[in-house]
């Protein structure tokens, strides 16, 4: 697995380190968008986050999954 760089930007919603990368590497959805994906996961507790994931693998955004994503 990759050991992805978390941007400043992906704590802008205050989810933790430790929920992106859980969510990551337990992916239910990808979303290829363009030029990044954005990846639907459980955080550690279970709730759905989405992370956006750009080419180069840094994970640069985080939040609760939205409606359109699910």
């Amino acid at each position: 697995m990759v050991d992805n760089v978390i941007k400043g930007s992906a704590r802008r919603h205050g989810i933790a380190d430790s929920d992106i990368r859980h969510a990551v590497a337990n992916a239910i959805r990808v979303w290829p968008m363009d030029g990044f994906d954005m990846i639907v996961g459980p955080a550690r507790d279970g709730s759905l986050i989405e992370v956006g994931i750009n080419r180069d693998s840094d994970i640069f955004h985080a939040m609760t999954a939205r409606r359109k994503f699910l």
